[in-house]
């Protein structure tokens, strides 16, 4: 039944291809080589992951899946270690600059794990832990949860302060560089928070915020709620634009060389101008809720279900990988070039038929960088 549907979904897509002109994609002769796929465990049923993959500097790919497990897989596709969690794992791991791995999965609780896969602490909260840490340059930890309150915790695993919220956050936090907390909740509000856990102002969209921001080297923020808009800000609050984008997803925007604005936002896959102009649309047979990765030159877009395609910074196209399954989270760039997805019962790795080099926006990735710091500069 599985494979059927899965036959079923790949044919749908290539009919919609068909009746929307993109047969040219399908028929592009550069194509990503898929270097290896390693499959979740097979001895529960539809081990399914939605975090996206996490990369160590030394090449460790970190992903959680919906078991409960925390995967570490080594360079070469093969398993590492694993981590058993009590519950879902949604959000995707954080890895500190001293290789320590943060997550949190929906027993309520946010860990702390070593590079070599022990626990070194957790951390209880009242509800579901889906929101991605954000880890400052002096080792604090920050992340919401559906109990709505918003946490920093010191790297002892101890609380350093909480924020009440009103409201569920499932929105993972962005970073500034002098230290200032952003994210959105969805009580309509996203928030900028000082170090200390003081408010600095709050901005009312039209409805829930469940979008990771991007941060600009100007330190303006961006970020999308489920009121269709793409949102600008100054860093002080104010509203420099707002494009309508549509859609009510969780895609986050991530910023290119040039300044552009990438996002998938309801079912198609958009390029903006720093202005905030829609320069490019580029329709997807479903709805995308996964947030595009940009390397010097090239945006990589998922194109649910089994695409990930390339396009240069003006949206013509590059070349494209195609996945043994259904693409279910945004795809990473590693230091090396190689893109890692998760997809389904299984992390699959690509290799670009040209070399990949790290962008030099803020915000190139999910997260940020590789690391999902969800920090400028802090990859």
């Amino acid at each position: 039944m599985v494979v059927r549907l899965a036959n079923f979904h790949f044919l749908a897509w290539l009919g919609f291809c068909l009746m929307v002109g993109f047969s040219a994609r399908a028929a592009e002769p550069l194509g990503a080589t898929n270097l290896w796929s390693f499959w979740f465990r097979s001895d529960i049923f539809a081990d399914d992951a939605w975090s996206t993959p996490a990369v160590a500097p030394e090449g460790t790919i970190y992903v959680g899946a919906f078991s409960g497990r925390l995967n570490a897989i080594r360079p070469d596709g093969k398993e590492k270690w694993h981590f058993e969690a009590g519950n879902q794992i949604k959000s995707s791991p954080a890895i500190a600059d001293d290789g320590t791995i943060y997550f949190g999965a929906r027993d309520r609780q946010f860990y702390a794990v070593t590079s070599e896969g022990q626990l070194k602490w957790k951390f209880p909260t009242g509800a579901w832990v889906d929101s991605s840490a954000g880890i400052a340059t002096d080792g604090t930890v920050y992340f919401g949860s559906w109990d709505k309150n918003f946490y920093a915790l010191k790297p002892d695993g101890s609380l350093k302060w909480k924020f009440s919220v009103g409201g569920v956050v499932d929105s993972s936090p962005a970073i500034a560089a002098d230290g200032t907390i952003y994210f959105g909740s969805h009580n309509k509000k996203f928030y900028a928070l000082s170090p200390s856990g003081q408010p600095v102002w709050t901005f009312l969209t039209g409805a829930e915020i469940t979008s990771s921001p991007a941060i600009g080297e100007d330190g303006s923020i961006y970020f999308t709620s489920t009121d269709g808009n793409l949102y600008r800000l100054k860093a002080d609050g104010t509203e420099i634009w707002h494009s309508r984008v549509g859609g009510g997803g969780a895609g986050s925007p991530v910023l290119a060389d040039n300044g552009n604005v990438a996002i998938g936002a309801s079912n198609q896959s958009m390029i903006l101008s720093p202005q905030g102009k829609i320069l490019r649309t580029m329709p997807s047979p479903c709805w995308i809720d996964e947030t595009p990765a940009v390397a010097q030159g090239t945006i990589c877009f998922p194109a649910p279900w089994r695409q990930l395609w390339a396009c240069d910074l003006n949206g013509n196209e590059l070349w494209l990988a195609v996945a043994t399954n259904n693409l279910t989270s945004s795809p990473v760039i590693g230091g090396d070039g190689i893109i890692y997805c998760s997809c389904g019962h299984l992390v699959e790795a690509f290799q670009a038929p040209v070399p990949l080099f790290p962008a030099r926006s803020s915000w190139p990735m999910f997260r940020a960088n590789a690391r999902h710091t969800g920090r400028v500069g802090g990859g």
